[in-house]
């Protein structure tokens, strides 16, 4: 699946939009990445972008605006509210789908490294992206903002991570970062009162509330040896909460930044803010996402509640989503449209020419097309995932089942694996498609020098190489979704058998299909010795996918003949 990073940079400008419209110029010239928002604040002179994309693209976009900024700003003469060190003051990468913090770090290191080698910026790394644990705090590394940094970056224990230990007069300094992605949730209470309110905003918030003496609220505040204020922590860890009243909605809220949805999601968020509310007489009434989220977000948010009511997990994605927004009310102010909210889909919805996002017939029209392509590449991906999905409807079926309560979990870890599989080999329905395109590409490129010709024969051979790649993952992942069918017909709903046995035919027309391709898009493969052990493995999984085939056929026949 596509790897996912988003990218917050901060300008130094928030009034002049010619300067802000230049930088932004910059992100959108970069395919691969989409500009989600742009945020100037004249007060601050300040401005705030958000980017996402795929990670060596956003890293380019990134590297390209800090380039932009650094000719258009000039810190000499920059004045404005917020702490500032920099034209781009901070610039944090943010995971969002399909890749671990440890992988942003490394990017995060790659940007950090050619803002230092080719702008002449000094660099700090900050948050997870920090190489020093004192500057993992980026409070630390602004210290002294712009006006101290020609002195900060000569010291010893300040020497830049990356670029020189010299302040580049008119670019200043830029933080480079790797951070959790981090979520704004508002949850309604039916109160109109901001004490209440606030009361419930430090029952959760992990800083907690002031400890007192006596009365928990007119007692003497308790002080530590410093003279500090003593804190009873919260019971949410990485959450910030305040209570207040929306005149607009005429109700009081918990206004919460979850800074770590890894370690405090948004369901856990809204049922422990429930609970809290309903201990001092209130009731949540709904909750609202203030900017967008992550797709994992929504659909854990989606389990968790499917997980409560005991029913199967393994369900679309579209009715994960569904759950969630009606179990933590987030249409309750206003309509929750899912293009508009989850990243990932914003993204998609810039490509309506998606195989996987047509209709069935329009599918079938552009096979039927003169096009090349979508082929039989792409239609052995999607007949592979109209397989798993027959196991996966057996499997959910079976976890409903009235008398079979508690096996309901059991199904359902089949129902998630076959849902799981069928989302790959609808991406790989259009990753068919795309391969054969790159192949396209290749043999358009320049061939007029030497080096042309040799660029040109490296780039033919490796998009050859990933034509090769993705139909024999369709083989692997057909091959493992046989084991859904496989269980479904032995252990599932009997009436459903036959179903499970049209997942299994599928699943094995899949694996043939591919493997044809396979071997066709191997026709200017140079390497012979790699596909060899590709031509080598196929063979072994066609024939496996034989004898599963046949065997979940016949388990199937016996049960349709003693039933």
């Amino acid at each position: 699946m596509k790897k996912l990073i988003e990218c917050v940079p901060n300008f130094s400008e928030g009034v002049d939009m010619g300067v802000i419209n230049s930088i932004t110029q910059e992100i959108e010239s970069v395919e691969g990445v989409k500009l989600l928002d742009v945020d100037p604040g004249k007060a601050t002179n300040r401005t705030v972008v958000t980017f996402v994309g795929t990670p060596d693209e956003v890293v380019d976009a990134a590297f390209r605006a800090v380039k932009r900024a650094s000719e258009l700003i000039d810190m000499r003469k920059h004045r404005g509210a917020h702490p500032r060190m920099g034209a781009t003051d901070v610039c944090p990468l943010v995971p969002v789908s399909n890749i671990s913090m440890e992988e942003v770090v490394e990017y995060a290191h790659k940007l950090a490294e050619k803002i230092g080698d080719e702008l002449g910026i000094s660099v700090y790394c900050y948050e997870n992206a920090a190489m020093k644990p004192e500057r993992k705090n980026l409070a630390n590394c602004r210290s002294g903002e712009y006006e101290g940094m020609a002195e900060k970056v000569t010291t010893p224990e300040w020497k830049p991570d990356f670029g020189p230990a010299k302040l580049n007069p008119s670019a200043g300094v830029t933080a480079v970062g790797a951070r959790d992605f981090l979520v704004a949730y508002n949850i309604n209470l039916n109160t109109t009162s901001t004490r209440r309110a606030n009361a419930i905003a430090f029952d959760v918030r992990e800083k907690g509330r002031v400890k007192r003496e006596g009365h928990p609220l007119t007692g003497k505040i308790v002080k530590d040896e410093k003279g500090d204020p003593v804190y009873i922590p919260g019971t949410l860890r990485e959450v910030k909460a305040i209570g207040w009243f929306i005149e607009e909605y005429g109700i009081a809220q918990i206004s919460m930044n979850l800074t770590n949805i890894s370690v405090t999601p948004v369901h856990v968020a809204f049922d422990e803010v429930s609970d809290k509310a309903n201990k001092r007489g209130l009731r949540v009434t709904g909750s609202e996402l203030v900017g967008l989220v992550p797709l994992k977000a929504m659909l854990d948010a989606g389990k968790y509640f499917l997980a409560k009511q005991q029913r199967s997990l393994g369900v679309s994605d579209s009715e994960l989503i569904k759950i969630a927004v009606k179990s933590m009310g987030l249409d309750e102010l206003k309509p929750f449209d899912p293009k508009e909210k989850i990243i990932e889909y914003m993204i998609e919805a810039d490509d309506d020419k998606q195989l996987a996002n047509m209709t069935v017939e329009a599918f079938a029209d552009e096979t039927a097309s003169e096009s090349p392509a979508p082929g039989g590449g792409s239609v052995s991906a999607y007949v592979g995932a109209l397989g798993v999905s027959l196991g996966t409807m057996v499997a959910n079926l079976s976890s409903h089942k009235r008398g079979w309560d508690d096996h309901w979990e059991k199904y359902s870890e089949w129902a998630e694996k076959g849902q799981e599989l069928k989302n790959e080999l609808m991406f790989l329905v259009d990753e068919d498609t795309r391969s054969f395109n790159r192949i396209m590409e290749a043999f358009k490129l320049p061939k007029k020098t030497q080096e042309d010709k040799k660029a040109r024969q490296q780039a033919i051979q490796d998009a050859t190489r990933y034509a090769i790649e993705i139909p024999f993952r369709v083989m692997e992942k057909s091959y493992e979704s046989m084991e859904v069918m496989e269980v479904m017909a032995e252990k599932g709903l009997q009436s459903s058998a036959s179903d499970a046995a049209v997942g299994a035919l599928c699943a094995r027309m899949a694996i043939r299909g591919a493997f044809l391709n396979v071997k066709i898009n191997a026709a200017d493969l140079e390497d012979k010795s790699y596909y060899e052990k590709v031509y080598k493995k196929g063979l072994e999984l066609e024939e496996a996918a034989r004898k599963k085939e046949e065997a979940i056929v016949k388990q199937v026949e016996k049960t349709i003949a003693e039933s």
